[in-house]
C-alpha cells in the first residue's frame, strides 16, 4: 500500500503516519528523516543536500526526489510505503508520480487530515520537541513522562520556534499557497481521503484504517 500523507503543518501526519506504518508494517518515510539518514551515513546525495541545509536553503525538488527514490528501493518498502512531508507542491507530485510510473506503480491513496487553522495555532503552541533525537510531544495530548524531559534520550524539552504561534502562521500561509493544492490534485485522481483532524487520535487513526482496508 502506497499512501501520502496530507495536511497543514500540526494536523498530525507524523503521528498518523507513524500508526498506520505499524498496523501495516510499512515503513513511515519521511523527508527529515532521508535527509539526516543521508548526511550521517555521508552519502553523494546526503553531501549535497547538507550544501544547502547548512544555508539555510530549501534542498532543490531533484535532489529530494533522487532521495525519496532511493529510499523506495529498499527491501522494507516492497509492501509499500507511507510518504510524510512529500510531496509539498503538484510539480513533486507530478515528478513523483512519473517515476513511479516508469517502475509500472503509483500511489494508491492520499490521506488529508483536515484541521482548522485556528485549532492548528492552539495545538502547535502546545509542542514540545528533543533538539537531541527529534522526539515530539505535546503538554495535553502526548506528555513525557517527566515534564519537560524527552522520554526517548533524557534531554530538556523545548518550543520551537516554528510552533510558536506568529510563525505558524506565516507556515500556514506557505502551506495554502503551496501544498494544499495537492488536495484537489489527489482529488481529481480519484484518490483523496479526507478525516476529521479535530478528533482525538486514536479516533482519527481508525478512520484512515476504515478508509484504507479495502487497499490492503
Amino acid at each position: 500500500m502506497k499512501i501520502v500523507m496530507l495536511g497543514a503543518p500540526g494536523a498530525g501526519k507524523g503521528t498518523q503516519s507513524k500508526k498506520i506504518s505499524g498496523h501495516y508494517k510499512i515503513p513511515h518515510i519521511s523527508t527529515g528523516d532521508i535527509f539526516r539518514a543521508n548526511i550521517k551515513s555521508g552519502t553523494d546525495l546526503g553531501i549535497k543536500a547538507k550544501e544547502y541545509i547548512d544555508k539555510g536553503l530549501l534542498v532543490p525538488d531533484d535532489l529530494t526526489i533522487a532521495l525519496i527514490l532511493e529510499r523506495l528501493q529498499h527491501e522494507d518498502c516492497s509492501k509499500g510505503y507511507v510518504l510524510d512531508g512529500y510531496p509539498r507542491t503538484i510539480p513533486q507530485a507530478e515528478s513523483l508520480d512519473a517515476a513511479l510510473a516508469t517502475k509500472y506503480e503509483e500511489i494508491e491513496v492520499a490521506i488529508n487530515i483536515d484541521v482548522p487553522n485556528d485549532h492548528i495555532i492552539k495545538r502547535m503552541s502546545g509542542r514540545r520537541a528533543c533538539l537531541n533525537c527529534g522526539a515530539t510531544y505535546h503538554v495535553v495530548t502526548i506528555p513525557p513522562k517527566i515534564d519537560g524531559i524527552c522520554d526517548v534520550c533524557g534531554s530538556k524539552l523545548v518550543l520551537r520556534d516554528d510552533d510558536k504561534p506568529e510563525t505558524v502562521e506565516k507556515r500556514l500561509k506557505v502551506y495554502a499557497q503551496q501544498t494544499e493544492p495537492l488536495i484537489e490534485y489527489y482529488r481529481q485522481k480519484g484518490k483523496l481521503k479526507t478525516v476529521d483532524g479535530t478528533k482525538g487520535m486514536d479516533y482519527i487513526f481508525k478512520n484512515i484504517i476504515e478508509l484504507t482496508m479495502s487497499l490492503d
